[in-house]
């Protein structure tokens, strides 16, 4: 998969990098007044946000996208036809590991660092969360990860080259106890916060506080076929503490259209000549369409003809790459950053550029608070249900009206209020998969690992794994050469310890 060498950078965000507001001596011709002699939270904060845009954007979510049967491979192109084959290699992860710890994560760690010692709480608050948030990412797709002894090459730190493997279920309960003292820390009123050096709440400490609550709710919610007395206790507590994501809150890195400023799968796309890999599964879209789900126009381009006449929205079998080029199928929406349409849609490419990458949403936010209502017998998870399908709507483009439409008539759209609670978590997470539809691959994927819905995803039509579909990420080969510590490759079916359907 790692056929192109994968950057993004906001030019002038990251160039502030390397910038100061001033030097000590304007005459000292030894000093170079433009180079910063100390790294502070307000420069490293934009740049661990946006590295972790980066890392997030492109293999996470793209890989994310096939497994949850969102994209497939296109018949007139092969760059992931290992993922069809559920045959990835430790290769292709390389970079989005070294994005994450050496990148992401070690910004993250010298902010907390530079922010303790000039007593910056919210930067540390910050931090922290995001710190948690990341390492969500990774232990979910790899299972057991360097933890305790990650991060800590440095003489200072201890110089561990060879960081351990801890259990994942130990990098659970830390993350939680993260977020935790991130959330002890938070505090609106404090004058030190950040502003527009923060690129994702612009520095709203109530906005991160509501991030920090929800992404608690994710990390019991992902314990909750695993440990459910324990998932049922901390969702119990979470939910009474209230303060979740809002509709419109949404934790995500925005781009623009310029070169190096766009979003990173668009410039992969751009850097192979605007090659169409991607293309609609017909999971997704079949299921779509049968559901009269007008948000099948955003998640997804028309099909068209050679000559640009339009054909409908239409599927590809998952992994039937090997059908004729010159089927035609419908490419990934603007939304995704994965449409090359040069040719018959040039303003949806363009569109693409500007596509955020996300990482924790407000309808997403709902979806959560809905099946931990439904989970501890609280009340309100139908509307809760409701208000989720109406926020996503609106955040990929569509309208109250067609929300209320399709609330109202069909099936996934209509909560099953005397059902079962099994039903009922059925219906959140199923519809949860329609709204993640090729926006948010890599959670949509997890889900679908945790709770067996939705039922009707089928393995690859080219799977090496028989029937099988595929429940981690192989560890990277730079682990295997580089870490005299690693445990050991993991076969592609191996649950992770969340994992037990």
């Amino acid at each position: 998969m790692n056929t192109v060498f994968k950057s993004v950078a906001f030019t002038g965000m990251l160039a502030a990098l390397t910038l100061s507001s001033g030097c000590r001596k304007q005459l000292d011709v030894n000093t170079n007044p433009n180079i910063a002699t100390e790294v502070t939270p307000d420069l490293l904060l934009p740049s661990a946000e946006v590295n972790l845009g980066v890392a997030m954007g492109v293999d996470i979510h793209t890989t994310g996208s096939f497994w949850a049967e969102y994209w497939t491979q296109s018949p007139t192109a092969s760059q992931y036809k290992d993922l069809e084959q559920y045959q990835p290699t430790g290769n292709d992860f390389d970079r989005e590991w070294a994005q994450f710890y050496s990148g992401t994560l070690m910004d993250l760690k010298k902010m907390i660092q530079s922010a303790e010692s000039t007593a910056r709480p919210q930067y540390i608050a910050i931090g922290k969360l995001l710190m948690a948030y990341s390492f969500q990412v990774i232990t979910d797709g790899w299972g057991d990860i360097p933890y305790t002894q990650a991060l800590k090459g440095e003489l200072t730190d201890g110089q561990i080259l060879n960081p351990q493997y801890d259990p994942q279920s130990l990098v659970y309960d830390s993350l939680i106890a993260m977020t935790d003292q991130a959330l002890a820390l938070i505090n609106p009123a404090d004058t030190r916060k950040p502003a527009t050096d923060d690129v994702i709440f612009g520095g709203n400490m109530t906005s991160w506080r509501h991030f920090g609550n929800t992404l608690k709710l994710k990390l019991y919610m992902r314990l909750s076929e695993v440990a459910p007395d324990k998932a049922r206790t901390g969702l119990t507590a979470t939910l009474a503490g209230g303060g979740f994501l809002t509709a419109t809150e949404n934790a995500m890195v925005t781009f623009v259209a310029t070169a190096g400023n766009r979003n990173p799968l668009s410039g992969e796309i751009t850097a192979l000549n605007y090659t169409q890999n991607q293309v609609a599964s017909a999971t997704a879209i079949d299921s779509l369409n049968r559901n009269n789900d007008p948000r099948v126009a955003f998640f997804y381009d028309i099909a068209v003809d050679a000559i640009c006449n339009p054909a409908g929205y239409i599927g590809l079998r998952q992994g039937d790459y090997n059908q004729s080029p010159s089927l035609l199928l419908s490419a990934p929406g603007a939304i995704t950053g994965a449409n090359a349409n040069l040719n018959c849609n040039s303003a949806a490419v363009v569109a693409s550029r500007r596509a955020p990458v996300r990482f924790l949403m407000g309808y997403e936010s709902l979806f959560l608070q809905a099946e931990a209502m439904v989970r501890t017998g609280a009340s309100g998870a139908d509307s809760m249900f409701r208000a989720a399908i109406r926020a996503n709507f609106t955040h990929v483009g569509s309208t109250a009206a067609a929300a209320n439409g399709y609330i109202a008539s069909s099936y996934w759209g209509r909560y099953p209020t005397g059902g079962s609670a099994a039903d009922q978590i059925r219906h959140i997470v199923t519809q949860k998969w329609f709204a993640m539809t090729g926006i948010q691959g890599f959670e949509a994927w997890t889900e679908f690992r945790r709770t067996g819905y939705p039922s009707f995803l089928v393995p690859s039509v080219n799977s090496f794994l028989g029937n099988n579909f595929p429940k981690r990420f192989p560890y990277p080969n730079t682990e295997l050469t580089r870490n005299s510590n690693f445990p050991g490759q993991k076969p592609l079916t191996d649950r992770v310890y969340w994992d037990i359907n």
